[in-house]
């Protein structure tokens, strides 16, 4: 007899996981294609745009291809870009890169500053406006298969469960949504995305995935620091040859600014603090006087895919298709891949109209690739493939050099030669803590820079406590007996929302904690655990931050 709990269930044509710019993209064309197709589009957030944490410069092509009068709509994009620099930072100072020493991929006149969130809760405003049924505060938790081992559709909605994981007084199993196709527009190593391209091995004849960690600050600053329009990118100091990575800092409206950090994760020190490298940062003297007298408003923080070309998976499964963030479409050198997030969710609803007029259901679309290889995803992401690979082999010198070059030749030949494979994945390319230097980082001044757990109550977060924790370890005794002593326990570092600690029990032993509460969904430590004993699922629906503005 099945243990499994009664649920009940809802059809529809399409179902899709995911009220970002792909998921909600593919809604939105579904219905322009044909309006009788029944679509939902289910979101783990509190409401749309409550997890969408971007830069964000928005390349408006991909609108310009879903709805071109987005204008008259009134989407949000108010802050055209005005002014556009880059800089290699030292500890005492910068130099500016001439706007004409960079390829023209990277020239952000065009395109617009913007808050993600706000992007998606417009689009949701109009696919509900054209019959599309938006669930906020709904997780998928758990694929269906049919009798053919074809995803069939979720379950989502699943609530109350107590610690052990049985269920509590208030349970609500949640419902099984079923489609005739299923689309993963979960965002960067979402849980559905991760265990499909296990299940098919789809990606078996691509690179490994790689991936940076980016933090994000919403700041108010005071009128005569503020330049709207202005963007503002830089590599080098704090990080020198720790790691790859570098920052953003965008003028948006109404005197705020966003101020930003990546770190490119496949770092080897496990003693480097991604969230304190972020927080030195903005004491540069490019950033810290813009930052005077003004007020942070929000924190955040996401992983970033970054492997490009050669990392992207078969987009395609039995019964479906996963698209956006969760394929890896960002474009790496110029930080941008919403724009390819809204053309690949646009490209699938096509390919599955055709699919469903065709008379055909739970299929494997395998004609996607295609599609996707003849759109504007790979003219974007095809000439800049060699970009990633570079910096972490050459560095950030070399890295700069042989990445300009190869974006100028694609420039000026339409081609470059040979594609560079990443090797290892992030995890892999940590090293024992006893080949690394202990890096020391100054404390917090409470005004420019802050504490890690007084930022997270600035992304505004909140899980039950009573419920299971949603990050799983494979083996209990791996931190303690392995990571602490090979790596010096860098999960307490990588996380940017000081989620993992090691404490003393009474007995004066070390012992793991998991401070679930304070996660902001980032994924981080499902990538970086150098011995891939953490699993990050999704908790019950609504939970999580709540970005607002972001």
């Amino acid at each position: 007899m099945s243990n499994a709990p009664e649920r009940e269930s809802m059809e529809f044509d399409v179902v899709v996981v995911g009220a970002g710019p792909a998921g909600l993209s593919t809604a939105i064309r579904l219905k322009q294609l044909n309006e009788d197709l029944n679509v939902v589009v289910l979101e783990k957030g509190s409401e749309v745009g409550a997890h969408i944490l971007s830069g964000a410069v928005l390349d408006p092509c991909g609108l310009d291809a879903l709805i071109p009068d987005w204008k008259e709509k009134g989407a949000p994009l108010n802050t055209p870009v005005t002014d556009d620099r880059f800089y290699v930072l030292g500890e005492e100072g910068e130099m500016r890169l001439p706007n004409f020493a960079m390829p023209k991929l990277m020239n952000n006149h065009g395109n617009y500053i913007v808050s993600m969130g706000n992007v998606c809760r417009w689009m949701a405003e109009q696919a509900e406006a054209m019959g599309v049924e938006v669930f906020p505060g709904f997780a998928a938790s758990e694929l269906i298969y049919d009798d053919k081992g074809a995803v069939s559709g979720v379950i989502a909605g699943e609530m109350g469960l107590a610690k052990d994981g049985t269920p509590g007084p208030n349970y609500e199993p949640g419902m099984e949504l079923l489609g005739k196709y299923v689309v993963i527009a979960e965002g960067v190593r979402g849980s559905l995305a991760k265990q499909l391209i296990a299940k098919f091995d789809l990606d078996k004849d691509s690179e490994p995935q790689k991936y940076g960690i980016g933090m994000k600050e919403l700041w108010e600053v005071s009128p005569e620091h503020h330049q709207p329009g202005l963007v503002m990118h830089s590599m080098g100091w704090p990080l020198g040859g720790n790691a790859g990575g570098g920052s953003f800092v965008y003028h948006l409206e109404s005197n705020q600014v966003y101020v930003g950090f990546v770190v490119h994760l496949n770092y080897k020190n496990p003693h480097l603090f991604p969230y304190m490298e972020f927080q030195r940062f903005k004491h540069h003297e490019l950033v810290r006087p813009m930052l005077e007298g003004g007020k942070r408003i929000a924190y955040g923080a996401r992983a970033i895919v970054e492997g490009g070309w050669q990392s992207l998976p078969k987009m395609s499964f039995p019964g479906g298709l996963i698209v956006g963030c969760s394929a890896g479409l960002v474009n790496v050198p110029r930080i941008k891949g919403n724009h390819n997030a809204m053309i690949s969710g646009k490209l699938a609803a096509e390919e599955i109209n055709r699919a469903i007029e065709g008379g055909r259901q739970s299929d494997d679309l395998i004609e996607f690739r295609k599609t996707v290889d003849d759109s504007a995803i790979k003219k974007d992401l095809y000439p800049v493939r060699n970009v990633k690979a570079m910096w972490s082999k050459y560095g950030l010198v070399g890295g700069l050099v042989l990445g300009g070059a190869s974006m100028w030749t694609n420039a000026i030949f339409g081609r470059s030669f040979g594609t560079m494979p990443h090797g290892k994945s992030d995890a892999e390319s940590t090293e024992p803590a006893s080949q690394h230097k202990v890096i020391e980082y100054p404390k917090p001044d409470g005004k420019i820079s802050f504490d890690r757990l007084e930022n997270v109550a600035y992304s505004f977060t909140n899980h039950d406590e009573n419920e299971p924790a949603h990050l799983k370890l494979k083996d209990e005794s791996i931190p303690v007996s392995v990571n602490l002593p090979k790596y010096a326990g860098p999960s307490a570092r990588y996380c940017p929302a000081g989620v993992y600690e090691f404490v003393k029990d009474d007995e004066g032993q070390d012992k793991f904690q998991i401070n679930y509460q304070n996660c902001v969904h980032c994924k981080t430590c499902d990538i970086k655990d150098p011995s891939q004993n953490i699993t990050w699922t999704t908790p019950q629906g609504g939970e999580g931050p709540n970005y607002p503005n972001m």
